[in-house]
């Protein structure tokens, strides 16, 4: 499971939205960073055990 997370992550972080490499015209302009930030927080969290206490519905 966390091999396919990573995976995903890796997808998103360098083909996810647009904006990535000033192209803005490839997807939304600025979804890239935002995205990335985004995606890298999450995995921040999830490694540093912040997101255990999240509920799963």
């Amino acid at each position: 499971m966390s091999t396919i997370l990573i995976i995903i992550v890796v997808i998103l972080l360098l083909g996810g939205g647009g904006g990535y490499y000033a192209h803005d015209r490839y997807g939304g302009a600025g979804l890239g960073g935002v995205l990335g930030l985004v995606v890298l927080i999450l995995l921040l969290l999830w490694l540093f055990g912040g997101l255990d206490g999240v509920s799963r519905v």
